[in-house]
């Protein structure tokens, strides 16, 4: 899954206002040497964090229905997961650098949620929309320093974008067959048998056929009581 929101992040980061620039976008970690052999103009999303939002965790099951609306199958909820992307550009030029800055800022504004149409097929089937986050508080322990530091190289201005997204949990149970008949009733007499005891099928809340006259109280000659046999 986090390969598809590479994908979609590739997409968003390669359209707007960055569209047709001829920019390159990666995803490698940027490392000294990683920054010594960029020729070209490059912004760099490097996934620092992957953390799960635990704020946004369900219990239960949810319903798989066909177009029909029949349930097929119930699964659990999917977990969701906050992925922290590092998005830095690299150029000759600081100025440079801070116009692509301004030109992913003003590519990833418009998008604050992403809808179902617009996710990877993976994410879309889930029929669920997807945050975005662009240049937000920092929550993590970890500092922007931090990071540079582990990678090895100078703090640089940097976007921070996180995505929220749905990862299915699993397994999946299989729904039991839609009941097409209603339950039936038939009333056994005194003696225990069954003998000419009309069937009195119940659906949607009435009977189809009224109770048999000798069906009275208990005890009385001729009479019967129900024995609460049912079949579908």
């Amino acid at each position: 899954m986090i390969h598809e929101v590479d994908e979609m992040v590739k997409r968003l980061l390669s359209g707007g206002a960055l569209a047709s620039s001829g920019v390159e976008v990666h995803f490698d970690a940027p490392t000294r040497d990683w920054a010594a052999r960029r020729n070209a103009p490059t912004i760099d999303a490097y996934l620092y964090d992957i953390r799960e939002d635990t704020r946004r965790r369900e219990r239960g099951a949810t319903a798989v229905r066909d177009s029909r609306g029949v349930v097929l199958k119930r699964r659990q909820p999917p977990r969701w997961f906050r992925l922290s992307y590092l998005v830095t550009a690299w150029t000759k030029r600081a100025e440079d650098e801070h116009r692509l800055l301004s030109a992913v800022l003003a590519t990833l504004l418009p998008h604050e949620i992403l809808g179902p149409d617009e996710l990877p097929p993976a994410l879309r089937a889930l029929g669920l929309s997807v945050p975005l986050t662009v240049a937000g508080v920092q929550s993590e322990a970890r500092s922007f320093a931090e990071i540079w530091s582990a990678l090895g190289g100078e703090l640089k201005p940097s976007v921070d974008l996180v995505i929220t997204v749905p990862f299915p949990s699993y397994p999946e149970y299989d729904a039991g067959p839609p009941v097409t008949e209603g339950a039936v009733v038939r009333v056994r007499g005194t003696d225990g048998t069954l003998a000419d005891s009309p069937d009195r099928r119940h659906r949607a809340g009435h009977l189809s056929s009224p109770p048999p006259a000798n069906a009275g109280a208990g005890g009385a000659p001729g009479d019967t009581r129900a024995t609460g046999e049912a079949r579908r």
